[in-house]
């Protein structure tokens, strides 16, 4: 694919962070909780010119702790009950980096991160939520734990699975008589008999219990409101171990400081919240339990510039319960402050209420109301609560239109001026000690075919090619369509790569050309680090040396490989060469165009585009040598032209044919979705023009499918021409190694009636 239909490939995916403004400050939030989901929406509002924002985040949906309950008990779907924080952060301009936090350098204020390299910043802020105490021996290990909520949701639909997989009377326990305990346990059970209901099960199979430490349940609501739920669990034949501290956890068994046994044969975890390990670790002052001080500005007592909300945090003068309803009333003084800091300005104190509503459910639609010593109790509780829930979420969700870029009346004060013109040609590229200083941060590796590159580098690299091989040699480049540089570069390098598998060659060296936006220096070393961090990492996987390359300022953020590779001349495989009996495999599934262009517009769900760029990052160098080895005929990349575009590339023997089914194309989660709300493309049109070359019967035209086989592809798969005696083996075997969709999708044939392709529904 040229760099042409690349960048009409992503005509419109103009990533947030390509503002006319130059980058001077960088602002990283770590974690997606209540407080900086409010920090987004209220910066998207009002921009910051200058200021670069980053979300650092493990998970992508970002659970709503209100509605947690009512969704395990089946009264909400996922997207009910979760913020999508890929089109928050973009509303927001924010850069969205999918990657656990493990620990932070106070000194360089960098976050370090599990996959990708530090990140740096002028202005953190830390909101990740907490998790449970597992003191108790055992307890990580034989339970189901309640937190981190944001990941409980897989955890939950295992054990889900487990209970309803058997007909054994099974007893389910609750650790913590918390709200949260309480909640879980009365959902959990309205979740389970009403699937057991809908098949006619046995329901007095499943018994239930709740164990906790405090002499009650609800120990920090009144009287009125611990009575009224003591009478829900014992009228739903909830059995209840009250001052029952539990100090070891068996497989099956809970062990309790008075050397009691309770036999449970699954457990639910919800005790104390815990801090994670590494703000401790890195120096912020802490609590006793490890949760970071911060004064009623939010700001760390220890560390100016350094702020924490939510859960993770504990506010010196006004201690509060670990509750979202604080880290939710945390998100607008927290927006407010750093815009503060960010300016400069005096910081601003936060009181949080003394009393607060809780309307607390109870598995069925009920819920109770306790303020104080108020307590309420019935159906209209839930719909009130309900209300309130979907109020708040619609704030996340039902987002304005995109933003401008329009300048803020409260820009960085500090912003340095920049020229109006800046050089053209060779004065456009990038410093010599940038490019020194980002190097230095690389590792590269050196090949020992690699006579002049980057380790001793010249006017040109100089490589040796192994005897007897041909040169194979491939360009690409594109403008980036996501906002994580790092991410960038590895689908860039995939991308580049792939014409050379596609030639059943050999990679061996590579070139970059790179361009960055405006920024101060040290934020354009750090995105070239990132940018180049990961194609190095994809290059490495295939034994490929990064020798040299080209950078240079520009409008925005776009990465380009000349890749050479090499190959035995008589092995080498070329686009034709199908013979008629050939089955037509391919590797990956299709809808890259359509998801990003999803993305652009805020439509495409995060957990949908976290799939398509885990099979974008994903060689072909393992399919190309899996489809050779069992006799691959012909061989292509799907990219820019789409499915039908380069399938017709294939049949340059006029007597050849195929066909193919479109149901039998695999395609990735939400792109069918997406194409029904006719988002598309910008290159579909012209690529849907190949269809005049198909014979298309009209069930085909109207199949949900029939746009997918149009779609272009980024970093798309291989596709093949392998015998019909070894195509299933060649499928199993792809499907083994690592590429889960691989599947036949159709036939070369002898040619009638001129038609090149017939597609079928």
């Amino acid at each position: 694919m040229s760099a042409t239909q690349s960048s009409q490939l992503t005509a419109r995916n103009i990533p947030s962070f390509m503002n006319a403004a130059p980058i001077t400050h960088d602002l990283v939030l770590i974690g997606g909780g209540h407080a900086h989901v409010e920090v987004m929406r209220r910066f998207g509002m009002k921009p910051f010119e200058g200021v670069r924002i980053t979300l650092i985040s493990r998970d992508l949906h970002t659970p709503y702790s209100g509605m947690l309950p009512a969704y395990i008990a089946g009264h909400y779907s996922y997207d009910d009950a979760h913020i999508d924080l890929g089109p928050l952060a973009r509303f927001a301009g924010a850069r969205l980096l999918h990657d656990e936090v493990t620990g932070l350098n106070l000194e360089s204020r960098k976050v370090i991160c599990n996959d990708r390299p530090p990140v740096s910043f002028d202005l953190l802020s830390i909101d990740t939520g907490s998790a449970p105490s597992t003191s108790a021996p055992g307890s990580e290990e034989n339970t189901v734990i309640v937190k981190p909520v944001s990941s409980f949701h897989e955890r939950w639909q295992a054990m889900r699975e487990r209970v309803l997989a058997t007909a054994d009377a099974l007893k389910i326990g609750v650790v913590g008589g918390g709200a949260g305990g309480v909640e879980l346990l009365m959902a959990v059970r309205y979740h389970l008999l009403q699937e057991l209901r809908a098949v006619a099960g046995d329901l007095e199979r499943l018994q239930f219990h709740l164990i906790t430490a405090s002499d009650d349940i609800l120990p920090t609501h009144n009287p009125r409101v611990r009575a009224m739920y003591r009478n829900v669990l014992e009228s739903s034949g909830v059995a209840l171990s009250l001052g029952c501290e539990v100090t070891e956890v068996t497989p099956g068994t809970l062990r309790t400081h008075t050397g009691d046994t309770i036999a449970l044969d699954e457990v639910l975890w919800v005790t104390a919240a815990s801090a994670p390990p590494w703000p401790r670790e890195a120096g912020l002052a802490t609590d006793e339990h490890g949760f970071i001080r911060v004064d009623d500005t939010l700001q760390s007592v220890s560390h100016a510039g350094v702020f924490a909300a939510g859960d993770v945090a504990s506010v010196d003068p006004h201690p509060r319960p670990k509750s979202g309803v604080f880290a939710v009333r945390q998100g607008p003084p927290l927006a407010n402050n750093l815009r503060r800091a960010l300016q400069r300005s005096r910081l601003t104190s936060f009181t949080p209420q003394h009393q607060f509503l809780s309307l607390i459910t109870t598995g069925e639609r009920r819920a109770i109301a306790s303020r104080g010593n108020w307590a309420f109790e019935g159906r209209w509780v839930w719909q009130w609560k309900d209300w309130i829930d979907r109020r708040f979420m619609r704030r996340f969700t039902d987002l304005p239109a995109m933003r401008t870029t329009a300048p803020s009346p409260n820009g960085v004060g500090d912003t340095p001026t920049f020229e109006d013109m800046r050089c053209g040609g060779c004065g456009s590229k990038l410093g010599a000690d940038l490019l020194r200083n980002a190097l230095d941060e690389l590792t590269l590796r050196h090949g020992p075919d690699i006579l002049v590159g980057l380790a001793k580098p010249d006017d040109a690299a100089v490589v040796r090619t192994p005897p007897g091989t041909v040169s194979v040699q491939t360009v690409d480049a594109f403008r980036s369509f996501i906002d994580d540089p790092w991410m960038f570069g590895k689908v860039a390098a995939t991308h580049a790569l792939s014409d050379i598998f596609a030639m059943a060659a050999t990679p061996q060296s590579a070139l970059a050309v790179a361009t960055l936006p405006l920024a101060k220096e040290s934020k354009m070393r750090h995105d070239l680090v990132h940018m180049m961090s990961g194609a190095l990492e994809v290059f490495a996987a295939e034994e490929t040396t990064l020798v040299g390359g080209h950078t240079g300022e520009g409008a925005e953020l776009s990465l380009g490989f000349a890749v050479i590779g090499y190959a035995d001349e008589n092995r080498l495989l070329r686009k034709s060469g199908a013979r008629v009996g050939d089955v037509l495999v391919l590797a990956k599934p299709l809808g890259t165009g359509i998801l990003f262009a999803g993305a652009m517009q805020g439509q495409a769900r995060s957990r949908w585009i976290d799939e398509a760029l885990m099979m974008m990052t994903l060689s072909n160098g393992g399919a190309a040598r899996c489809m050779v080895d069992h006799g691959a005929t012909a061989l292509t990349d799907v990219t820019g032209f789409g499915l039908v575009g380069h399938l017709l590339e294939m049949l340059n023997d006029r007597s050849l044919a195929t066909e193919f089914e479109l149901s039998s194309l695999p395609l990735l989660s939400g792109a069918i979705e997406l194409a029904d709300r006719g988002i598309l493309s910008t290159l579909h049109p012209q690529n849907l023009s190949a269809a005049e070359a198909c014979k298309v019967d009209q069930a085909a035209r109207e199949h949900p499918h029939f746009d997918m086989g149009f779609d272009p592809q980024t970093s798309g798969g291989l596709l093949a021409a392998i015998p019909a005696t070894n195509a299933n083996a060649c499928v199993a075997e792809l499907r083994r190694i690592g590429y889960p969709q691989a599947i036949a999708i159709g036939r070369f044939v002898a040619r009638e009636n001129g038609a090149a392709i017939a597609i079928r529904s």
